[in-house]
């Protein structure tokens, strides 16, 4: 939709299973590359190339998955005469294996977590570190991410067990057992910082996110600003100057994220990850800053100079306009431990409300597909304040009707309306101590008589909590789905 609005055309690819997706028809072309599993498509590199020359393109955007952070994809893309949208394959090598980003942080100044990143660290090494740092200790895998070949040891009779089974996981995960360890910050905050660097030499950090909502390492709801961020705006310099430090050590260019977790105990952050490509929580970022970052991502890679207001450069934060808050609707069965769901969209509409944006990639009559990412849509609030964007966000997936496949949307809700998450007081690990016992409300008995006409297998639901999307005497609205 950027690039359509920049008068540049674009070419879509799709798989099998995608032939009749939404991006497929909004986009100027659309060309076969494979069956749907993702190695005999979306992931074969040679084909990705052959379709670009076939359509006559100029670039390759790579979007959010898949090859987007795959360096030899960019050298495929430079060798075949195509701009790489994203930053060089050197700095997605430095940045991408974890153990390399800690000793590049390390080397530009920015805050690491004790431990020992080296390559070709052994057990015994590993061992030896975790008894110097001190326990709990944090055994993680040097490749990949989302939270597997990732174990916590809490005791030096724990770490054999603990390695077997994070190396065991990396290597079916990944292909790759080497393992990294350092010391366990116990309830971080997960915060993130928005880059953009051009060929040029400038570097903007377009301030902070935070990310703290997630189940079992799974990003579920993001905002801009970061509560505790506007409650000690004193510490944004050090976070804003050490993200854009390590975007310069890295030689970094185009959109990027720096990661870092934060001990709200001491004020202290320290650096995690890059994630060398656009985050799916970037329109939050934008809601914030009023940039597009998309077409951002294609002016620099067109060459052009990195020029924003002078506040936005600086990182000021009178900058800020308002506040945004994401949550991601994705296809999984609260009733089946959040399994991943597939099936047919027979109802989609969505919440057409002030403040409020959907991205999403399904229509009515769409296929959920096995085969790929359960994420269905990203339902975006922004406000003048944060309770205006979480009320604005709550009533938006309350009148979001989904059937055909289950989704997490009351869990969402739930999430949004507990008092712990209105008070800004959460962590990386508050959804899985808090909601651990959460299950989806009891679909009322006369939707049964509702299913056949609908050809849903399973139906929305509401929160768990008062006030119920059933209890409302404005109108049958449904926010998620539950068993059939």
């Amino acid at each position: 939709r950027t690039a359509h609005r920049m008068g540049i055309r674009t070419v879509a690819v799709y798989s099998e299973a995608d032939r009749a997706a939404m991006h497929t028809a909004i986009c100027d072309e659309a060309i076969a590359i494979g069956p749907p599993a993702p190695a005999e498509s979306y992931l074969r590199i040679d084909g990705l190339i052959e379709a670009a020359k076939t359509a006559g393109a100029d670039a390759i955007h790579p979007g959010y998955g898949f090859l987007s952070e795959r360096p030899e994809f960019v050298e495929a893309c430079q060798t075949a005469g195509l701009v790489f949208v994203g930053p060089s394959a050197a700095a997605m090598r430095a940045l991408g294996d974890k153990s390399r980003a800690k000793t590049l942080a390390v080397r530009a100044g920015v805050p690491v977590v004790p431990g020992l990143f080296e390559d070709g660290a052994t057990r015994d090494d590993l061992r030896a570190a975790a008894d110097r740092i001190g326990y709990p200790a944090l055994l993680k895998a040097r490749a990949g991410g989302g939270g597997r070949g990732m174990r916590i040891v809490r005791a030096a009779e724990e770490f054999d067990a603990a390695f077997e089974t994070a190396t065991d996981e990396a290597l079916k995960a990944f292909g790759d057992g080497a393992m990294m360890i350092e010391r366990l910050i116990e309830r971080p905050r997960h915060i993130e910082v928005q880059l953009l660097a051009d060929g040029y030499g400038t570097v903007a950090a377009l301030f902070e996110r935070e990310c703290s909502v997630q189940r079992r390492h799974q990003k579920l709801i993001e905002e801009a600003p970061s509560p505790w961020f506007a409650q000690h705006p004193d510490r944004w310099p050090a976070l804003r100057d050490a993200a854009i430090s390590l975007a310069r050590e890295a030689g970094y260019v185009g959109a990027g994220t720096c990661e870092f977790i934060l001990d709200p105990a001491s004020g202290e952050f320290y650096f995690l990850e890059v994630n060398a490509r656009l985050q799916v929580e970037h329109p939050v970022t934008e809601a914030v800053t009023g940039l597009d970052l998309v077409a951002w991502q294609l002016r620099i890679a067109a060459g052009e100079r990195l020029e924003l207001p002078a506040a936005l450069l600086d990182g000021d934060r009178s900058a800020l306009k308002g506040w945004a808050v994401e949550a991601r609707i994705v296809a999984e069965d609260p009733a089946q431990g959040f399994l991943p769901s597939a099936g047919r969209l027979s109802v989609w509409a969505e919440p057409r409300h002030p403040g409020i944006r959907v991205d999403s990639g399904f229509r009515a009559g769409d296929e959920v597909s096995r085969f790929y990412d359960s994420l269905l849509a990203k339902a975006i609030a922004s406000g003048d304040g944060r309770d205006e964007a979480l009320d604005r966000l709550r009533a938006a997936l309350l009148d979001f009707p989904v059937l055909g496949v289950p989704t997490n949307a009351a869990f969402l809700i739930d999430a949004l309306d507990h008092p712990d998450y209105r008070g800004g007081a959460v962590d990386t690990g508050w959804v899985d101590r808090t909601l651990a016992d959460w299950s989806p409300p009891e679909r009322p008995e006369f939707l049964a008589d509702l299913l056949p006409f609908a050809g849903a297998e399973s139906v929305a639901g509401s929160p768990s909590k008062a006030p119920s999307a059933w209890d409302a005497t404005d109108g049958f609205r449904n926010a998620a789905a539950s068993t059939s």
